[in-house]
């Protein structure tokens, strides 16, 4: 699955625009290497999002092409959460 799909899909990122986005600044890491809106994403990935000031890392658990709201937080876990100083 792309990964702008699975974050789309997992409500990780409400709009798949705004993951193609956040991918292209960048700012995310599949297995450790920088990874694009249209990199695959399988079962048992580690990804590395830094949303502003917070780097989640997160296990893929499940893929699915649509999911029910109560559903989408069954598709990772959620590994490491850390705040990041404004001074980099």
């Amino acid at each position: 699955m792309r990964l702008d799909k699975f974050l789309k899909v997992s409500r990780l990122i409400k709009r798949r625009t705004l993951a193609k986005e956040v991918a292209d600044q960048g700012r995310i890491q599949v297995n450790g290497l920088q990874a694009k809106a249209s990199s695959t994403v399988k079962e048992g990935d580690e990804l590395v999002i830094r949303f502003g000031q917070r780097i989640v890392t997160i296990s893929v658990d499940r893929l699915q092409e649509t999911t029910r709201k109560e559903e989408a937080a069954m598709m990772y876990t959620i590994l490491k959460e850390e705040k990041v100083g404004s001074a980099e």
